[in-house]
């Protein structure tokens, strides 16, 4: 049997037909110039003007969008009338290449000098070669690329996605999703769990399938096999009558014997948060406020801002809603906040440290949200990104307490912030784990790199030691602040185990996942969660943590997960 193995970034067992995503849009002829017909100004003009429709595009995707979908969708529409794009195409057009070939060539330019920044900057890489092929096709008067069309739902193999591809996937057309390239945290990634698709990534070979070939996708496990088995085909049927099981949560999360593990949801704007508490969310994990800020040449004003809030604040009466401060720079890039030419943004001026650089913008964010709490009776907290070192946090306490919020804390994302959290707790309320970030760091291992997928897997023994020591903060603190974890981390069901284990007080994730994680939560003890985390602490590799963990929850293989 033709097998393919990558990871598994979504659970779910499915059997399907493949479609391939379309061949890229072709390259124009190296050296191509322009003809004697079309002046340089005409071929600018064309330019610009196909600037302006891929923007007007996404920009009407991300209209209907929600959520990570549409801060993705709204990002990428700015790439397509970037400046240094732009600039550097047209001085291509002036030296006489065609309006398809300077772009080509000038995007390519930028696209490399991302890539090579690392991190953030190498995931718009993907962003810029994606408009690309968007400017290149409206030139050409063509369809731009995209996900196949089909009467039938299938699965859905390439190298991978672009963003504004994965921020407009429909469910109900894809089965499941298999790239070859991506990562864990990759665009692929995030938006197939935050829809529920099975989905495994870096799976080296994926893009020779063809079309019609009918594979069995083990989303869990991280495998492809091509022409499956009986035993395939019934353990995709007992996934699918598992899995209408786990679609309800009755909003109570606990352990076996009664330990509290309350799970609350990852949200980017009112009508996420809305359908957060229908799925049975505790509370706001996570309110990711750079959906405001998104797609903006200027800073938006305090009643924009309080409206924006005050939505999700009314979504979640009388529930904890943790608000994270404005997360910009790296990939989330504002040109009134952030330096796009800094060599390398992941570590550079971004999340808290704008107010270094910008003062004003933190302190007229956090006014806006005490004015938007004002009249509700939602539990606001506040946490800022990016904190590293005791004095910023006890900075960024007394801003929040001048504003009158009354719970401030700190996201814990680098590997300092970890290292120090006793000293760090003693000066803000409560601390929560971006663990996407905190793996990145703590592996120096770019998060959206299919090579590097292994090493950026929150399993690693050493990322669970920092988020122990996170706790083990806490407690040494003396009064036992809670932390909590509202990384993609949480949204594990065997990882949320080994959470609990450790600690953690919350766990945050996209609703979708929610009855899943409670369902395992439930079939273990207080006990049984701190033995599997501490066999996770000592096993040597991530993958051998993983194997461990999930060779003690049997209830993961049953249903699927």
């Amino acid at each position: 049997m033709q097998s393919y193995s990558g990871v598994g970034v979504s659970p779910g067992r499915i059997i399907g037909t493949v479609r391939q995503m379309p061949r890229p849009v072709s390259e124009p002829p190296v050296g191509q110039s322009r003809p004697a017909s079309t002046t340089a100004d005409e071929a600018v003009a064309a330019l610009r003007a196909a600037a302006s429709s891929v923007q007007a595009e996404l920009k009407r995707r991300a209209e209907v969008a929600q959520g990570n979908a549409k801060a993705v969708l709204e990002a990428t529409a700015q790439m397509a009338v970037d400046p240094m794009l732009l600039k550097s195409a047209v001085k291509l057009i002036n030296g006489g290449a065609t309006a398809e070939r300077a772009v080509w060539d000038a995007s390519a330019s930028v696209a490399e000098m991302l890539h090579n920044l690392g991190g953030y900057m190498a995931d718009r890489a993907t962003d810029v070669l994606d408009v690309r092929a968007r400017l290149v096709a409206e030139l050409r008067g063509v369809p731009a690329p995209g996900i196949p069309q089909s009467d039938v739902p299938f699965v859905l193999v390439g190298e991978d996605l672009a963003p504004a591809d994965t921020a407009t996937l429909d469910p109900a057309k894809i089965l499941a999703l298999v790239t070859s390239g991506g990562g864990p945290q990759s665009h692929t990634a995030i938006i197939a769990r935050a829809l529920g698709l099975p989905a495994v990534v870096a799976a080296v070979g994926v893009d020779a399938l063809v079309d019609g070939a009918v594979v069995y996708v083990d989303g869990a496990a991280g495998t492809v096999h091509v022409g499956p088995t009986a035993d395939q085909v019934a353990a995709a049927q007992a996934w699918t009558a598992a899995a209408a099981t786990l679609t309800v949560f009755d909003g109570d999360g606990r352990l076996a014997d009664g330990h509290r593990v309350p799970l609350l949801a990852n949200v980017g704007g009112a009508k996420d948060a809305v359908a957060a508490a229908a799925a049975g969310a505790q509370g706001v994990g996570l309110l990711r406020t750079e959906f405001c800020f998104l797609g903006r040449d200027l800073e938006p004003s305090a009643e924009d801002q309080i409206a924006a809030y005050r939505g999700v604040f009314e979504a979640f009466a009388g529930k904890k809603v943790v608000v994270r401060t404005l997360d910009a720079g790296a990939d989330k890039p504002l040109p009134f906040l952030t330096d796009a030419s800094e060599p390398n943004p992941a570590l550079g001026v971004r999340g808290y440290r704008t107010d270094w650089t910008s003062p004003g913008v933190l302190e007229r964010q956090l006014a806006a949200i005490a004015a938007a709490a004002e009249g509700t009776t939602a539990d606001v907290w506040v946490m800022a990104p990016m904190i590293a070192t005791v004095d910023e946090a006890a900075h960024f306490a007394a801003m929040c307490s001048a504003a009158g919020l009354t719970t401030p804390g700190v996201m814990v994302e680098v590997p300092s912030a970890a290292l120090t959290s006793a000293s760090i707790l003693g000066e803000v309320a409560f601390a929560s784990l971006g663990t996407n970030d905190l793996t990145q760091y703590a592996m120096a291992a770019d998060r959206q790199l299919g090579p590097l997928a292994a090493l950026n897997s929150p399993w690693q023994p050493a990322v669970l030691m920092l988020i122990g020591l996170t706790v083990a903060g806490s407690v040494a603190e003396g009064n036992g602040k809670p932390v909590g974890v509202c990384g993609e981390a949480a949204a594990d069901p065997a990882l949320a185990v080994v959470l609990a284990g450790l600690g953690v007080s919350t766990l945050s994730m996209t609703p979708r996942a929610l009855a899943a994680v409670a369902t395992v939560l439930r079939s273990v003890s207080l006990d049984e969660a701190k033995e599997l985390a501490r066999l996770a602490l000592a096993a040597p590799s991530a993958t051998q943590a993983r194997a461990q963990v999930r060779a003690g929850l049997p209830i993961l293989d049953a249903l699927g997960l």
